[in-house]
This record gives structure tokens, sequence and C-alpha cells, in this order.
């Protein structure tokens, strides 16, 4: 090109007449094509030199064991989603520091659909190596809980941040169940928190689906992870176990879950609550992975009387129980400040009960 054509060129380009010319990369091109073949799920084993630090806890019978079959009752807290935490700037070893202060022996980790598919796998996962880590450093086991409410076989769900799908569920147990393969902090994987029809509002689901849609997860998780401990929950808000008297699910070492609050039922409790769930712990290991209350439920002496009544009652059946929830935000609430971590009234009741019965079978620390 001579000096004239270089001029008359340049001009072009100043009044938009023509832009210059691209030099392709082949290279570049190509990564840009071939990329999506190379991509793949997060599947791969934690690399964690801790984790067999913890006990291994299993099924023996109608109980939570020890490897040297000695029964554990848990006792613990639930915090709030750890995208929500994070977020607030709360997410740090001091947390589970403040947990472990309770009393509790196990935390419940509540993972939402929309924070999952929001903050990615690869960031949500990182979130819970934390969480793991700490808690596995303070000698608390895990409970990691797909928080989600409603119908999952319809697709229907009680509020935008629990929604779902099938597909994303069994996806969401197969990376957490390959991820946390021979991991023992990490001692429950529960299934789905709420199950509820709402009344019809939100379908239809009869417990037969919903034994079939537990037992195709179980056989999912247990082709990554033969030793976690799936957890799966009753109907009408993980509440109702009654439908074990005659279909139980399909699988062995598996667990129960329940959330007795206050209002699913009237006083007096005990009666009901043996009726609804309790008769199940005499065949299976239970949990009650949520208890709590507040003034939403009840007066100051119905509350009162409501924690007595269900730690005396869940004790005596040898039901595991975890309190919802160490957020001041989340009610019903344990704390009542993120700067101070001041115990709520719940709060204080709880942590006052998980001391007084911490000699039982504390299973980090009594061999």
């Amino acid at each position: 090109m001579n000096r004239l054509t270089t001029v008359v060129a340049a001009i072009a380009i100043l009044c938009g007449l023509s832009a210059p010319a691209q030099t392709a990369n082949p290279a570049i091109e190509k990564k840009k094509l071939s990329d999506w073949w190379r991509t793949a799920y997060l599947t791969r084993p934690l690399d964690s030199p801790d984790a067999k630090k913890l006990p291994l806890i299993s099924v023996s019978g109608n109980r939570f064991v020890d490897p040297s079959g000695k029964p554990v009752l848990f006792r613990g807290v639930n915090i709030a989603d750890p995208d929500k935490i994070e977020s607030q700037g709360h997410w740090n070893k001091d947390l589970f520091v403040k947990v472990k202060e309770t009393g509790a022996t196990v935390v419940r980790i509540p993972v939402h659909p929309a924070a999952w598919r929001g903050r990615g796998t690869g960031s949500y996962l990182a979130l819970l190596d934390h969480a793991v880590q700490w808690s596995t450093d303070l000698g608390m086991y895990v409970d990691i809980d797909w928080h989600s409410i409603g119908n999952l076989k319809q697709g229907l769900f009680q509020d935008p941040m629990y929604e779902t799908s099938l597909p994303e569920t069994f996806n969401f147990w197969r990376i957490i169940a390959a991820h946390y393969k021979g991991n023992h902090t990490v001692a429950f994987f529960e299934l789905f928190n709420e199950p509820t029809l709402y009344n019809g509002q939100l379908g239809s689901m009869s417990w037969d689906e919903w034994r079939q849609i537990n037992e195709d997860i179980i056989s999912l998780i247990r082709a990554y992870d033969n030793e976690t401990i799936p957890l799966v929950a009753g109907l009408d808000w993980a509440y109702d176990l009654t439908p074990l008297r005659i279909n139980p699910i399909r699988a062995e070492r598996i667990g129960y879950v329940t959330h007795p609050y206050p209002n699913k039922r009237s006083q007096p409790w005990p009666p009901k609550w043996e009726e609804d769930f309790g008769f199940a712990a005499a065949s299976y290991p239970v949990i009650a992975t949520e208890i709590g209350f507040s003034s939403q439920y009840g007066s100051k002496s119905e509350n009162a009387e409501y924690g007595a009544d269900i730690t005396s009652y869940l004790e005596s059946r040898n039901i595991s129980w975890i309190v919802w929830c160490f957020d001041p935000e989340w009610g019903p609430s344990m704390i009542s400040s993120w700067d101070t971590f001041e115990l709520t009234g719940e709060g204080k009741f709880f942590t006052d009960v998980m001391h007084k019965n911490a000699a039982s079978l504390d299973p980090a620390t009594d061999k």
C-alpha cells in the first residue's frame, strides 16, 4: 500500500466509511467453538486431610450409632443459608464457634435452590467446604439440607426461593454426594426440607409418589456415597410420619425427619406427637430437624410449656433434635443481633437444655 492509499484509508476510517480489517486468530476461534465440550459436572470428592477426623455415624436398627455401635442422640442448631450469611458479612469460623457454644453437636445447613443457582455450583460448594472444615475443627457434624417447601412432583412451591425441579434436585444430590464422599463430618443428607400440598393449593401428591421420589434420590446418592445417611421428611411441612405404619421407604440405613412446631397440633401435645411421628422412633432413627418457639406461636407461658414438653418428649423417644434458627432475621430466632450474638428467650432455653444434657453421648468427645 503506497502513502496516498494509506492516507485515504485512514480518512475513510475516521469518517466512518469503512472499518479496519480484523486479523483472524484461528486458535482463538477454535477455542470458542470447542470449550463447550470440555466442561464437566463438579463430581470430584473434596480433598480434605480431615475427612475422617470425626467418627463415622451410621444407622443400626432405630438409632444413629458411632463406630463402636454406641447410640448417638444429636442436639443441634440450624443456621441460615450460607449465601445469605456470606452476603451479610458474617460467614466465618466465629459464627460456628458461637453455634458450638450452644452445646450443639450437629449444625444443619439449609441450601435454598434460588441461592444454589444464583451463586453457582463451584462458588456455593466453596461455602459448604468452609462450613464442613469449621465444623470438623469444632467437633460438630453437618446436615446438608435441600431447603425447598412445596410439591416436588408437580413443581409447585410455597415461595420463589424454594422453586426447583426433579432434575435440579437429582443433580444437586449427585454433586453433593460425590463431593462429600468419605467425609465423616457430613453425617446427613436431608433430601427435601418440607413437602407440602398447602391444603391443595400446591396440587396433589400421594405418599406413595413421595416415597418413590425419595427412593430414587437415595439410589442416586448411593451410587456415589454409601456412607452418609439420607434423611426423609414426612408430609404436611415435614411433620406427619403416619404413612410409615403401612408404607415405609424401601431403603435401609436411612433416617426420618419431623418438624413438630407448636402450631401443628393443639395441646396437650405429647399424645398427638406420639400418634403423628413418635411411634416411628421404635423402628427407625428419627430426627426433628426443626423445632422452636416465638411470640408467633403463643404466649410466653405457652412457649415455655412447649419447650419443656418437646425436649422432654424427644429425649424420651431417643429422637435427635435441631433448633431453628441461629440467625437474627429468620424466625423463630435464637439470637437477636449479629453484633452481640445475644440469645433470645428461645435461644437461652434450648442452649440451657443442650448444656444440661451434653454429657449424654457427645460423639466428638465421648469415646
